[in-house]
């Protein structure tokens, strides 16, 4: 039986992976896809890859349908997603609460870890938060980006030292291991993204879709978003 082609934001990467064996047992088919920047996500769709299912912000999910390439009425909201602040597992933990005590926090770290500041909606946010506090051009040689938030965590865990900070929504550093989430971003900066899952207009298996769509915003995996990242 085909496989149920997926393309998502890496925010519900962890989440996906939960349901993934349920789905099977019940559908036969096997999750594949990609995880990354939402703005990626959205592009690969526009260029003709393969989807049946797909996860991205409320307002990437209300274009696309305004555009004609969802389902109407197929969308279900995931959740809200929280952007944080990440730590290798063990190092110290600095303060970030503050606008002014974030800032001391990245001019001490030798490097930090974010998303994509073009396509990736934490990646551009972080951006503006390093400009807002006028670090751009200060740690401009410490900061490493990646293509979306799971890949920075994974890079930073897997980095000697421990003097590093990550930044991404709060699903990719809690479904990483060798990273802690220590703190949402302080409040003046705070970012709150809201995840929709949909049936893609060009799905060859909208029945399988709307399935796995059921799957993940079910009342059984509610513990799952909850821990997960999702509020």
């Amino acid at each position: 039986m085909s496989a149920l082609h997926i393309l998502s934001g890496g925010a519900a990467q962890g989440l996906v992976g939960v349901v993934r064996g349920d789905f099977y047992s019940e559908t036969g088919r096997a999750i594949e896809g990609s995880f990354g920047a939402v703005g990626a996500m959205r592009d690969k769709l526009l260029a003709g890859t393969p989807c049946d299912v797909l996860i991205l912000t409320q307002t990437l999910i209300d274009e696309l349908q305004a555009a004609g390439h969802v389902v109407p009425g197929s969308a279900r909201p995931l959740g809200r997603v929280r952007t944080g602040v990440a730590v290798k597992t063990g190092a110290p933990r600095p303060s970030v609460q503050t606008p002014q005590a974030l800032k001391q926090a990245l001019q001490a770290a030798k490097g930090i870890y974010f998303p994509d500041p073009l396509k990736a909606t934490a990646g551009i946010h972080f951006m503006n938060v390093l400009r807002t506090l006028s670090l751009e051009q200060e740690l401009a040689s410490r900061l490493h980006v990646f293509p979306n938030g799971a890949t920075a965590m994974q890079a930073m865990a897997q980095e000697e030292g421990s003097d590093l900070i990550g930044c991404t929504q709060a699903t990719e550093i809690i479904y990483t291991q060798g990273v802690d989430l220590i703190a949402m971003l302080p409040q003046e900066f705070e970012l709150a993204t809201v995840y929709v899952a949909a049936v893609a207009s060009a799905a060859e298996q909208p029945q399988a879709a709307a399935m796995l769509i059921d799957m993940l915003t079910s009342p059984k995996v509610a513990e799952a978003r909850r821990s997960g990242g999702f509020e």
